[in-house]
């Protein structure tokens, strides 16, 4: 379950419908039907796309994608210690989905190992997109930049993703950390709000 949605097995399909709580009032659940109906867009966009979970369809309230049997990479590493071998074949695999994504001017903005799945092969797929940016298919992916998401602030946030799987601990890229709550527009992690590479 995320902040705007839950999903459910159906077999070997996967059905992400919209949060919908007996205290939710229709305004709540309207905007997460209109979370999950941008993120649907985005999934149609990168149909096909390398590396990103297959989507199967959907509907107006419900988004359909193929099952990955062995669940979510954080809840994979808080249990297993991945091999140097199948840490490298994810790398390669989560960095060639990235740039596949961002050649569909996609800004994913919510890199997470919570966000990779490992489908029954244990290969890394990408999903959860209900943070990211549909940009124009003219858009310059290089300048562009929303709130402070770029492809920039995507390649970070996958170094944290890759840390985390190396150093088995949660890692952080923040670009709102100890910014006002009021501020929309994100600013570049300081160093010392990195994760250390000492000893990687």
């Amino acid at each position: 379950m995320g902040r705007t949605g839950l999903v459910v097995r159906q077999g070997q399909v996967a059905i992400k419908l919209p949060l919908r709580w007996s205290t939710s009032s229709d305004e709540e659940v309207e905007a997460n039907i209109e979370s999950l109906q941008n993120e649907q867009a985005i999934y149609q966009r990168l149909d096909g796309c390398d590396g990103v979970v297959p989507f199967l369809g959907s509907s107006e309230t419900a988004t359909k994608l193929r099952l990955m049997e062995n669940g979510d990479l954080r809840s994979y590493l808080s249990q297993n210690k991945p091999s140097k071998a199948l840490q490298l074949s994810w790398f390669r695999s989560m960095a060639y989905s990235l740039s596949q994504v961002h050649g569909r001017r996609v800004i994913v903005a919510d890199i997470a190992t919570r966000n990779f799945l490992l489908d029954a092969d244990f290969k890394v797929k990408i999903c959860d997109f209900t943070e990211s940016i549909l940009m124009p298919l003219d858009t310059c992916m290089e300048t562009a930049d929303y709130a402070g998401y770029s492809i920039h602030t995507d390649i970070g946030q996958l170094g944290a993703v890759m840390c985390e799987v190396v150093v088995g601990e949660n890692c952080e890229f923040d670009i709102f950390k100890d910014l006002p709550l009021e501020l929309y527009h994100g600013t570049w992690p300081r160093r010392e709000d990195l994760p250390s590479t000492e000893g990687l």
